[in-house]
């Protein structure tokens, strides 16, 4: 029989029942421009309001301090280069496992000649206080430190590392995409300067996200165009997508102790499982993780090759490595936390959501099992 098992939920998740139905009326009913001084955009212009009012609540932030953004990507390329001005050559830092938007985004403005530092992570995936404290100076313009890792599950200790990027003169962006309604997140306990995030990773629809930017920032528009969102972000809003943005982050939050409590007993029983095998495997990523992410390297295997077995199976995860037909390329996480290559190359990544069910890790780790049985 041929399962199906979603376990690649930190690539993307489920769209939320109750975030699809609020969108619909703002596609079928109240679909007027906001921009519109007439009375058919009022309700989409309240719900507009009430949306950035509910954001700012699940974070800690003032409504104000929202902008609505296409998704994580544009969030963090407009913390990015929203910062950077003509002639200014101070530095960005930012750790050596960030998600590709950020590391693209940092190799863009290098080309034009802004100077960038990737540090370096330890063993579990967590850059060291002390490695950006040893790193940074008055000459440095922006830290950039993602919250959650979206291979490793490791949350980083942003607290610390934004008093330190505070403490000499720069400022603290946090991309957070992979951690909210996952973790529970304050922006002031945090103490970000920005934060950006992305619907589709909590439960909402794919195409939009925020920049949290707090007050007093001056961040340049990442487009021109009209006066939306307080003017610094063009373009008409995608009303429906934000409302359900907003009522699929809620939910999550509201729902977060209770869902960081399943997912992480059914890490404990997918390695309960493993470990009775003798199945030779490393467990990537720190003990303090966001739920749900479980990152292994099987010693001499194929990554990809599990991947293909267990889709036959009807069971979706993702892998640490892409093959092509002349080599395998280890995913630069998986690089900078030095695993080993007779385990590198066979590393897996499962991500369970609030939507897995208790059995589908049993179901998961008989799957693998058998596969490296019989491989």
């Amino acid at each position: 029989m041929v399962l199906l098992i979603y376990a690649d939920n930190a690539a993307t998740t489920k769209l939320d029942s109750d975030a699809f139905e609020a969108m619909k009326p703002f596609l079928f009913e109240s679909y007027g421009n906001v921009s519109q001084p007439y009375s058919f955009a009022r309700t989409a212009k309240k719900a507009l309001k009430e949306a950035r009012e509910n954001i700012a609540k699940c974070i800690g932030a003032s409504p104000d301090e929202i902008f609505f953004t296409s998704g994580g990507t544009e969030s963090d390329n407009w913390a990015i280069k929203g910062l950077l001005k003509c002639g200014d050559n101070r530095l960005i830092l930012t750790s050596n496992i960030e998600h590709h938007a950020i590391l693209n985004a940092c190799a863009a403005v290098e080309r034009m000649n802004y100077p960038v530092k990737y540090l370096p992570v330890d063993k579990f995936g967590i850059l060291q206080p002390n490695t950006l404290a040893n790193s940074i100076n008055s000459n440095v313009k922006l830290v950039t430190v993602m919250l959650v890792n979206n291979e490793l599950g490791t949350i980083e200790p942003i607290k610390e590392l934004a008093k330190i990027a505070h403490e000499n003169g720069s400022y603290f962006h946090t991309d957070a995409v992979q951690a909210l309604g996952h973790i529970e997140i304050d922006v002031n306990d945090l103490g970000v300067d920005m934060l950006s995030a992305s619907a589709h990773k909590f439960n909402g629809p794919k195409g939009v996200g925020f920049l949290y930017v707090r007050r007093g920032i001056d961040i340049q528009p990442f487009m021109d165009g009209g006066t939306q969102e307080f003017g610094v972000r063009a373009g008409t809003e995608n009303i429906a997508s934000i409302v359900a943005m907003a009522k699929a982050l809620q939910k999550n939050c509201n729902q977060i102790k209770d869902t960081k409590k399943r997912l992480f007993e059914m890490e404990r029983r997918f390695f309960e499982i493993l470990d009775k095998t003798e199945i030779d495997y490393i467990r990537n990523g720190s003990p303090n993780h966001a739920p749900g992410i479980i990152n292994i390297s099987i010693k001499n295997t194929s990554g990809e090759m599990i991947l293909h077995r267990l889709d036959l199976k009807g069971i979706y995860i993702s892998t640490g490595s892409a093959c092509d037909s002349t080599n395998i390329k280890v995913s630069h996480v998986i690089k900078a936390i030095s695993v080993p290559m007779d385990y590198a190359n066979g590393t897996i990544r499962i991500s369970l959501g609030k939507d897995n069910r208790e059995t589908d890790v049993q179901e998961i780790a008989d799957a693998l099992i058998d596969i490296l049985k019989n491989n």
